[in-house]
């Protein structure tokens, strides 16, 4: 019986080993690697899953083509910390599709402060159980009007600035896509910056937290910068007391409007100042003069409805 558990002991004790000598796997051949982008070149231009091991890797990857999911092996138990690609992000997507399930990104920073977790080029993105904390930004994408965003039951803290003569950054910052999707997330302690900026053509925002109560020089919560349709709902808005904030949750179009957003739906949300502000702020200011559909909102006091710019 001890020999027994002693061989026992010995094959556990290398099978450990070998996962932590190869923390990135391909789901698909089952083979190991030391190296993110390794997996990453491993899947190529075709389809497969990418598991990343329980701990924390200076590591980042650039997806050049494909469809890959880089899921975490326990969701928030693999962490990409402070390592960027190509001078923009710990996962740089290039390819048809990227699926991100479970991981935490945290600590990214480059030379011109526009560090983050994900910096999207192209391709559909679906971001689930992801945490992104403590860097200049969460998300940043370019234009794909062909191809649409999803994030679901996810974080952002700690992200986004604004001065020292850069441009503002943001918790997410998505540029001219076909759609965004955020449902069940959650915002908070922005350090300047929006929480989320868009340029998508179409928006869902349902059922997320935006709590700026500990947050800093927050410009917007919600800014669809050049418009947009769809609809905002079931949110929880909590307005920060600090820093030289613009006073408005919602901005619509505050950048022109150079697309429509008739008919857009801002409804059944909650917001809030936080403890010991007292000054008025706006729920959502509109620049785009077209028909929106602003109702059934509780909003808390000291906060004004609605202003027209």
């Amino acid at each position: 019986m001890k020999t027994t558990l002693v061989v026992l002991a010995f094959f556990c004790s290398v099978s450990v080993s070998a996962q932590m000598a190869t923390p990135f796997k391909n789901a698909q051949t089952g083979r190991g690697y030391k190296s993110l982008q390794a997996a990453v070149d491993s899947i190529g231009a075709g389809q497969g899953t990418i598991v990343i091991a329980p701990g924390t890797y200076r590591q980042c990857a650039v997806q050049k083509s494909g469809v890959i999911a880089f899921r975490a092996a326990i969701p928030g138990q693999s962490i990409l910390d402070g390592k960027i690609c190509d001078k923009k992000a710990a996962l740089v997507l290039r390819g048809q599709d990227a699926r991100i399930d479970g991981i935490v990104f945290q600590n990214m920073r480059t030379p011109d402060s526009n560090g983050a977790g994900i910096r999207l080029e192209k391709g559909n993105l679906t971001v689930t159980r992801a945490v992104f904390r403590n860097s200049e930004q969460g998300i940043m994408t370019l234009d794909d009007k062909a191809s649409d965003i999803r994030i679901d039951q996810s974080s952002f803290s700690g992200l986004g600035h604004c001065g020292k003569g850069l441009p503002c950054t943001h918790s997410i910052d998505i540029g001219g896509y076909k759609s965004l999707n955020i449902t069940k997330s959650r915002f908070e302690r922005g350090n300047g910056g929006d929480y989320i900026k868009s340029r998508a053509l179409a928006v869902t925002i349902n059922d997320n937290a935006l709590d700026d109560s500990r947050g800093r020089d927050t410009a917007y919560m919600i800014n669809l910068s050049v418009g947009a349709v769809g609809r905002i709902a079931r949110n929880i808005f909590v307005h920060s007391r600090y820093g030289d904030t613009k006073r408005v949750f919602i901005a619509i179009a505050p950048d022109g409007r150079t697309q429509s957003s008739e008919g857009l739906s801002i409804n059944a949300n909650e917001a809030n100042l936080a403890q010991g502000d007292d000054k008025m702020a706006v729920f959502l200011t509109d620049w785009s003069g077209d028909g929106v559909a602003l109702g059934g909102n509780r909003l808390g006091r000291g906060i004004k409805p609605f202003e027209k710019r």
